[in-house]
């Protein structure tokens, strides 16, 4: 009967809406044409009130469509390898041509998959958390800890790429650990949590191959190191109890007792059991003797291997009292169990346990400087990116020079890091091949818990530095960035604390009488006399040169000191052992 005319100062708004996507909604085009029939006074203020309101609507969503370019752009990574320079330069330097051919191939490979599949199904493990059910809807008590198909998918994937199985097939011989040790570090930080199994699993591979791959262990080491992932095994490391963890001579409580057919009985309650939905395990007990009495101390621990589940998919006569509530690495299912005659076998010399799992803490401990100095890699590359995106005060982050030297500054951290962590896994390769000298070993010794004590700290604080580049944004959940740094300060704690470890530095000076100090001061030495013919270094090899000089005045006044000023400077000098060398 009559058309909808817009006034003249509307068809402005509508062209601009129009030009935008929004449009006028038809039944505001009606409620204004009631301008044009005869209504009365009240009915005419009441459209002229209804007219205001639409403009101001209008209005306001012009105001946000012009804003809508002010987001801010997600920082993004690509392949890992490709954007990783230090790491293609070190193979580079460091690999037998041939062998740099092959694991060049694979590692581009591997890093368009973490890229393009890995990384989502890392997100999917943090947003799916294990989920403990004890007992089944008619009351039978189940324990059951389900995992999502991501985590599950984790573990195929660390089978199908061998991140276990590389450094026990030695294709490469000397450099197949390294180039496990790569994968991982390329891994790590999109494992969604799966590279803690991995770290035991590894452990427990390494430790069944330094007892001989006894025959009754063969089964277990082939499901440990097999690419096949239906028949891929991980491994948990059951150690700490209720009084605590590192000390483990005073605080294991658990009893192995011995059954007639020659195999033992557990019983105790483990405290914080990690990856505690895992194949197999490796834990220490103490053995009763007939009338039930156990050697205490360290004296008193055995190696024990036991399947978590029998054949039938039930509990070794396991209960899982609870999950535990973590600050971090919350996409793994860590566990209170309680073993009430857990069926065992002893696999090291009675009294040996510490020992014989020394070799597991030697390898978690090294994937624990993997994980620091991956996590340490992922935020700065974050924060790199984020700086050629984000503009702040009229320019691009990158184009401030503060900002960039920050960066600039955890970009060195994270080189020293990865450099300390390669030169520990070239080392652990020679000595796996029988190739390494009295020296080299001795190196190793020293450097494994010194670059744990060191890139544990230096991934928190690399952390937290890098999130603060992104300003408030970086203090966002589902950013993912609050994940990388929860998941960070674990690795202070995992694997022996600061402290214990700076402990353990000591107590290799004084059982090898010096020897391990005189091979890192050699070894330190070396270095220097190559860099000192670049002109571009002198300056930082007199600052290594001063440092060692009083290092070995430390050293020289340390004889006629008491034990406790040793204690107390052990931290200290366990940085300064770090600090030079990754220098």
């Amino acid at each position: 009967m009559f058309a909808c005319r817009l006034p003249w100062w509307r068809f402005s708004a509508t062209c601009k809406l129009r030009q935008s996507g929004h449009f006028v909604p038809w039944d505001s085009c009606q409620m204004l044409s009631v301008k044009g029939i005869n209504t009365t006074v009240g009915q005419e203020q009441q459209a002229g009130l209804k007219r205001k309101q639409v403009l101001e609507d209008l209005e306001m969503n012009l105001a946000r469509s012009e804003t809508e370019a002010l987001f801010h752009e997600q920082p993004e990574t690509g392949n890992p390898y490709l954007e990783d320079t230090l790491l293609r330069s070190y193979l580079k330097t460091h690999l037998p041509p041939k062998v740099l051919q092959e694991v060049h191939q694979d590692l581009e490979r591997f890093g368009s998959l973490l890229h393009t599949k890995i990384q989502p199904l890392s997100w999917e493990c943090e947003l799916n958390p294990p989920v403990f059910r004890q007992y089944d809807a008619w009351g039978q008590r189940v324990d059951h800890i389900h995992t999502c198909s991501a985590w599950r998918r984790m573990k195929e994937i660390s089978a199908e790429e061998g991140l276990i199985a590389e450094a026990y097939e030695r294709r490469y011989s000397n450099w197949s650990r390294l180039y496990q040790a790569v994968k991982l570090y390329l891994f790590s930080s999109s494992s969604g949590g799966f590279s803690c199994p991995l770290a035991m699993t590894d452990g427990a591979a390494k430790v069944i191959e330094s007892l001989g791959i006894p025959g009754s262990l063969k089964n277990a080491f082939d499901h440990l190191t097999t690419r096949d992932p239906q028949k891929f095994w991980t491994s948990g490391q059951w150690m700490t109890e209720r009084r605590g963890g590192s000390d483990v001579a005073n605080g294991t409580k658990t009893v192995a007792r011995k059954q007639p057919d020659g195999s033992y009985r557990l019983y105790g309650f483990k405290w914080f059991t990690s990856a505690a939905d895992s194949d197999m395990t490796l834990t220490l007990a103490r053995i009763a003797d007939a009338e039930g009495q156990c050697t205490q101390g360290s004296k008193g621990l055995s190696l024990f291997f036991l399947r978590v589940r029998d054949e039938e998919g039930k509990l070794n006569n396991i209960q899982v009292q609870r999950l535990k509530d973590k600050l971090g690495t919350r996409q793994m299912a860590t566990a209170e169990l309680w073993l009430q005659g857990a069926r065992a076998e002893l696999i090291s010399a009675e009294g040996r346990g510490v020992a014989a799992i020394s070799n597991m803490l030697n390898i978690t401990r090294i994937h624990n400087v993997i994980g620091a100095v991956a996590s340490m890699r992922r935020m700065v590359s974050l924060s790199r990116d984020y700086a050629r995106k984000r503009v702040a005060f009229g320019k691009l982050l990158k184009d401030h020079p503060l900002h960039m030297q920050t960066i600039a500054r955890m970009e060195v951290q994270v080189r020293g890091a990865f450099l300390l962590l390669m030169e520990i896994a070239r080392l652990l390769g020679l000595a796996e091949t029988n190739l390494a000298s009295e020296q080299e070993l001795l190196l190793l010794r020293l450097l494994i818990p010194v670059a744990k004590l060191y890139t544990g700290k230096q991934a928190s604080a690399v952390a937290v530095e890098a999130m603060e580049s992104f300003g408030g944004q970086g203090y966002m959940e589902d950013t993912g960035l609050p994940v990388i740094l929860r998941d960070t300060l674990v690795l202070s704690i995992w694997e022996g604390t600061t402290n214990i470890l700076s402990l353990d530095v000591l107590r290799s000076l004084i059982k090898s009488q010096g020897q391990v100090m005189a091979a890192f001061l050699s070894t330190v030495q070396k270095k220097l006399e190559l860099a000192s013919g670049t002109q571009e270094l002198s300056p930082a090899v007199q600052q290594a040169r001063e440092a060692i000089g009083r290092l070995q005045q430390f050293l020289a006044g340390a004889g006629s000191e008491q034990a406790l000023t040793m204690e107390l400077a052990a931290r200290d000098f366990s940085y300064s052992l770090a600090r030079i060398y990754t220098g």
